[in-house]
């Protein structure tokens, strides 16, 4: 009667437990693959998140100048403002919403590098009704480094309540 020795290692167990340059190649090639295929998709939904948060500040900031208006009964201006403290500049450079007696209620720094937004006037002006004094819209877009494909459009009505709509253009002028 023979006994079986259990405790003698058998060859498998002799092999070292890592991985062979081969094994780890193909997975660094399969990785760069999925990055590839999922930057471009990722670089998308950056764009819509920047363009979504600045037409959602825009129309925080016309809501407020209207609500200001009414509460205060007096006229409240949202304006392009690069200084924060006063209406000039570019839409873009920022805005802010003030009263006629220059009481800044609320200040919005610059739209994220590379953006435009784009608009037909520099100054909106509520009345103390809260009613705007013209109907107008604001284009949103990524200008640089390229063309985004997404655009955003803050219309102001002439009633003066904000909305925003998603466009797709892709022209950002």
């Amino acid at each position: 009667m023979s006994t079986l020795n259990t405790n003698r290692p058998t060859p498998a167990a002799h092999r070292s437990r890592g991985f062979t340059l081969i094994e780890l190649m193909v997975t660094i090639t399969v990785a760069a693959v999925l990055l590839t295929i999922a930057l471009p998709s990722f670089v998308n939904t950056t764009l819509n998140s920047k363009l979504r948060a600045t037409a959602n500040n825009l129309s925080a900031a016309a809501m407020l100048a209207r609500s200001e208006a009414i509460k205060r009964n007096s006229a409240t201006r949202l304006c392009a403002s690069d200084n924060g403290t006063s209406c000039n500049g570019n839409w873009e450079d920022g805005w802010i919403v003030i009263t006629t007696d220059n009481t800044v209620v609320h200040v919005e720094g610059a739209a994220p590098d590379g953006f435009k937004v784009n608009a037909g006037v520099t100054t909106l002006t509520f009345a103390p009704s809260g009613v705007g004094s013209t109907a107008t819209s604001f284009t949103i877009c990524r200008a640089t480094p390229s063309v985004g494909s997404q655009e955003r459009v803050v219309a102001i009505s002439a009633t003066g309540r904000p909305s925003i709509t998603r466009t797709t253009t892709g022209t950002c002028s």
